[in-house]
């Protein structure tokens, strides 16, 4: 059968990576977690010092930046893919609000949205592949068989986040953690470079009211139908 694209766009904390990881799984195709690349680029930056009292050294970063390598490998512990970071899994440390907190100081930079980019798009050559993001469907993989735009109530995507981070042992509160999804929600759809926005074509599923299972059954719905479609091409 003919594999294909699959692009996956939406809000903070809307169930993009757990619908990109579910229809990825059922069809045996890779999943490609863009929002980890922007995380890594966010934990080099604090890690090297080039971010203080919340304002980023950007010149700094772009003079390391030929430097940065961000890929996915399998981890056995978990067995599921791993983000790493120069060659170190860096999953866990990314996941964390403080990383989180710094994303939109990098993610706006043109330079590095080019750099991954160009990784994003020389890892879906092959076809197969289903890639979750901001920018999937509009620069990515603007010719992608499926686009999905995600999106949900910022109240309803706070308190799925607040849980998820409470079960790692966060110590968070709500109103910080839909206080951060409100700035990365302003930060991602007003940002000059490749800003959030509806691909043309893409559909879009609010999942503010329904579950994780029906929204994978949605979304495989509208995969099948193109498989469908593009295998009697």
């Amino acid at each position: 059968m003919r594999r294909i694209t699959i692009a996956i766009d939406g809000f903070s904390s809307c169930g993009k990576s757990t619908l990109a990881r579910q229809l990825a799984q059922h069809l045996g195709y890779t999943y490609i977690d863009s929002g980890a690349m922007y995380r890594a680029m966010a934990l080099f930056a604090m890690e090297n010092g080039l971010v203080k009292d919340g304002v980023l050294n950007k010149e700094g970063l772009l003079a390391l930046l030929d430097g940065v390598d961000i890929r996915f490998q399998h981890d056995p512990m978990t067995d599921r893919s791993a983000t790493t970071l120069n060659g170190r899994n860096v999953e866990h440390r990314i996941r964390t609000l403080e990383v989180s907190d710094q994303v939109t100081l990098v993610s706006p930079v043109p330079e590095v949205r080019a750099k991954l980019v160009r990784l994003q798009q020389r890892m879906g050559r092959e076809k197969g592949v289903v890639m979750d993001g901001r920018d999937i469907g509009t620069v990515v993989f603007p010719d992608a068989e499926v686009k999905l735009y995600m999106t949900a109530r910022p109240e309803v995507r706070a308190l799925r986040r607040y849980h998820e981070l409470k079960a790692k042992g966060a110590e968070v509160t709500l109103a910080e953690v839909e206080a951060n999804i409100r700035r990365r929600d302003l930060d991602d759809t007003t940002r000059a470079a490749d800003p959030l926005t509806k691909a043309p074509g893409a559909i879009e599923i609010d999942n503010s009211d329904i579950t994780a299972q029906e929204q994978f059954e949605v979304a495989l719905g509208h995969v099948l139908d193109v498989l469908a479609r593009v295998g009697q091409e």
